[in-house]
């Protein structure tokens, strides 16, 4: 099996998640699948209890809503490293916003590294917010900024980059 890493960029509820969980079924091989939410509320914790039931039971789970590149780091060290589902982006920014400038610029360099080191496969979900207004906020415009600037990075790492539209795949990159 050859190494892929995909973006799977997309609108809220258009698809993203479902696609990518698509692409690591079929991997064919064993699949981590990479939270990085954080339940604060009782309507979060509905959206994580749907997601866990729509996923196979099988699927292993690693929750980093702060330290991604720790779970690519330790997951490539393995044999077999199998393929990662990470989802998503923008819960990940808004964490690392809330967490400091020290851990947003440390923790976002790590993770960009541990993306171009990790010997496994990965699927990496993100929101596209370049296709809305400009924020009401300096939180907001912050958030937007950085996702979108990750984004690019993420885009300029893998090998392949789709968007979802109304569940629908649009390959921007292969």
């Amino acid at each position: 099996m050859s190494v892929s890493r995909t973006l799977v960029l997309g609108g809220i509820r258009s698809g993203k998640t479902a696609l990518a969980e698509r692409l690591a079924t079929e991997s064919g091989g064993m699949v981590v699948y990479v939270a990085t939410a954080t339940v604060g509320d009782e309507e979060m914790a509905q959206r994580v209890k749907q997601h866990v039931e729509s996923r196979p039971h099988h699927w292993g789970l690693e929750e980093a809503p702060i330290r991604l590149a720790s779970v690519l780091e330790a997951y490539g060290k393995e044999a077999a490293p199998p393929f990662l589902l990470i989802d998503c982006m923008s819960l990940w920014v808004s964490n690392l916003l809330f967490a400091g400038e020290e851990t947003f610029g440390r923790e976002r360099d790590a993770f960009l590294e541990a993306l171009r080191n990790y010997p496994g496969s990965i699927a990496i979900v993100s929101n596209e917010v370049g296709l809305g207004t400009i924020g009401m906020d300096p939180l907001t415009r912050r958030f937007c900024d950085e996702l979108g600037w990750l984004n690019q990075d993420l885009a300029a790492c893998c090998n392949r980059v789709v968007m979802s539209v109304a569940g629908l795949p649009l390959t921007l990159k292969e």
